[in-house]
């Protein structure tokens, strides 16, 4: 799902790109950014110029900021795509300074304020407002399995119940608790056609830490374990086509319950295994914007004939 093969990289020019925000999730973005062959780093901001983030980046080589959205707004001409990593009630205000640039933005964080999408289920083409909602990690995580199951079984209920690390969930996904459950059942509501939802976030100060895990609750009446688990790990390998640490721990059904568990394990430069919640966005974000890139290729190809 990836542009960034021997068959494009050749015909696809970079494209310019910014991270707002200098937390882990940002740090992670900006060490996947780096690695694709369409996507150029061409700013980081932040609002704490001692942050380590900031630091990371300045020592990769990126141009950095401690402007936060100003930095953003101030650059000689427009960024192709801004990725949003800072918190729900910031990125109102940066759809609201930002959307009625060129730019597309991608919202990491449970704003509710963009178009949703997951990989998997809506493909990835930019809305035509310019912005793009991930959702949230645990939304990335069950969706694919969620819609997956509500296509084939008659599904009356979901329940998705996601524990990631202390260590790993940063003031702004404690700022966003409510946002993030609100978004998240909106998201399974919204992808699988069934009503009743709920979406649970447990935060493990465990140690050693707690690997992120997301486990998919469905009450499905005549499902059977057998046809439950060919369309699980169905639905699995297509993600594990960006996201390669996705796995299927467990598929079970008892009477009308259908019940997976799945696990990510982070494939980073910048983050421990267990951090698998800010990989699987990460790498749909930066799915996002190579698709974007690949989109906008046939302008620039053009202009540069010109």
């Amino acid at each position: 799902m990836s542009v960034t093969d021997d068959r494009t990289v050749r015909t696809v020019p970079a494209i310019s790109v910014a991270v707002i925000g200098t937390g882990a999730i940002g740090q992670d973005l900006v060490s996947k950014i780096r690695r694709s062959a369409v996507l150029d780093c061409a700013l980081v901001a932040g609002r704490d110029p001692e942050s380590a983030g900031l630091r990371r980046a300045a020592e990769l080589g990126c141009p950095t900021s401690a402007d936060g959205i100003g930095a953003i707004l101030a650059a000689p001409r427009p960024f192709d795509v801004v990725f949003d990593a800072t918190n729900a009630r910031a990125h109102a205000e940066h759809w609201r300074l930002l959307r009625d640039s060129d730019t597309l933005l991608i919202d990491l964080t449970p704003s509710k304020t963009g178009r949703m999408v997951v990989p998997t289920v809506t493909g990835v083409h930019a809305p035509p407002e310019g912005n793009v909602s991930l959702i949230s990690c645990g939304g990335q995580a069950s969706i694919p399995v969620a819609h997956a199951l509500a296509d084939r079984f008659d599904v009356r209920y979901f329940e998705v119940v996601s524990t990631v690390a202390s260590g790993v969930a940063g003031r702004a996904t404690r700022l966003n608790l409510d946002e993030y459950v609100a978004t998240t059942q909106q998201a399974l509501t919204a992808f699988t056609g069934v009503g009743a939802t709920k979406a649970i976030l447990n935060i493990s100060p465990a140690v050693p830490p707690a690997a992120f895990r997301t486990t998919v609750h469905a009450l499905a009446p005549g499902a059977h374990v057998e046809a439950v688990r060919a369309v699980v790990d169905e639905a699995a390998e297509r993600v594990r086509e960006f996201a390669p640490g996705y796995r299927v721990l467990g598929c079970d059904v008892r009477g009308e319950l259908i019940v997976v568990s799945l696990e990510v394990a982070a494939h980073s430069d910048v983050l421990p295994a267990y951090a698998g919640n800010l990989d699987i966005i990460d790498a749909a974000a930066v799915l996002v914007a190579e698709q974007h890139a690949a989109r906008l290729a046939p302008a620039a190809q053009q202009g540069v004939s010109r």
